[in-house]
């Protein structure tokens, strides 16, 4: 709910217990000086069968904002990536304060990516990805060595979708964590989000297809050009912040296949019209025709 063009009240719905990830995040942020967020002021708590839980979260409003969903997808039709730059240098001061906040263990494992391949499998029967299985597993085998990079709070949700274009710039939010993974570790690689960010933009050149009828090769050669970019923005910031080794690239390509296998597990369970889209990353990855999801 937007109050007066000045605050946004997003109501949890049904309320979530606590500890919630979130109001922490916000109070780290602040004191971290990371500004490229909607200003976090209140969050809201009640006691509810005995427990306290967040009932809402209280932000600033950002005149003119649009979410990637509108804003990146203008790009693509333009095959403009000036904003890919920007991307990069948002995603990597987001992890440089996150990396600062305490840690409480956990990491990624191959079981996990392992077990989202075979429900993707199993939910979409598709005879195509079904011949695509092994060269996914190979891809996700590096997630059963051990994880040498740092282990941070990562946004755990970190698409276009997430990342406001307003009046000023860019600002990212929603800090709830992936609503599709339910076992998710509290800290992770910064990989998974830089993975997530990256096939978002792969989605992005999907959508232009279908929806925009941009040529199938021109917004895919457009998602090339601004991943890499981004990539390369976001490495140099960690750089010149001495802090490169909280980027492990090796983990980010298997993170990038997990991602697209929950893509269509969220398809499948929640909105079966979002499959052309991993679908469609899918093909253009591994050598099919990705107009062949952009028809439907």
């Amino acid at each position: 709910m937007v109050v007066g063009e000045s605050v946004v009240v997003k109501w949890l719905t049904p309320p979530v217990p606590l500890p919630h990830p979130t109001p922490d995040i916000f109070a780290h942020l602040v004191d971290s000086g990371f500004n490229d967020t909607a200003p976090p002021y209140a969050a809201l708590t009640g006691v509810l069968d005995g427990r306290e839980h967040l009932l809402a979260l209280v932000t600033g409003y950002l005149p003119e904002a649009r979410d990637g969903w509108e804003w990146c997808v203008d790009e693509a039709v333009a095959g403009t990536t000036s904003f890919a730059a920007e991307l990069g240098r948002l995603a990597a001061d987001l992890h440089l304060a996150l990396s600062t906040l305490p840690s409480r263990g956990g990491a990624p494992t191959g079981d996990r990516a392992y077990r989202a391949l075979a429900e993707a499998l199993e939910l979409t029967g598709d005879d195509w990805l079904a011949g695509q299985a092994g060269t996914m597993r190979r891809e996700l085998a590096v997630l059963e060595s051990p994880i040498t990079t740092p282990l941070i709070r990562i946004h755990g949700d970190l698409h276009v979708g997430q990342i406001l274009q307003w009046r000023d710039g860019y600002a990212v939010i929603d800090f709830d964590g992936n609503p599709t993974v339910t076992d998710a570790a509290s800290c992770q690689p910064a990989a998974r989000d830089v993975a997530q960010l990256t096939t978002s933009l792969e989605h992005v050149a999907q959508v232009a297809i279908k929806r925009r009828s941009v040529p199938p090769g021109r917004a895919v050669e457009w998602a090339g050009r601004a991943r890499e970019i981004l990539l390369t923005a976001y490495k140099h910031r960690l750089a010149a912040r001495n802090r490169p080794d909280l980027l492990d690239e090796t983990l980010i390509r298997p993170f990038e296949v997990e991602q697209e296998c929950r893509e269509l597990i969220y398809a499948a369970r929640h909105l079966p019209r979002w499959r052309y889209a991993p679908m469609g990353v899918l093909r253009t990855w591994y050598g099919a025709d990705p107009r062949k999801e952009n028809i439907a």
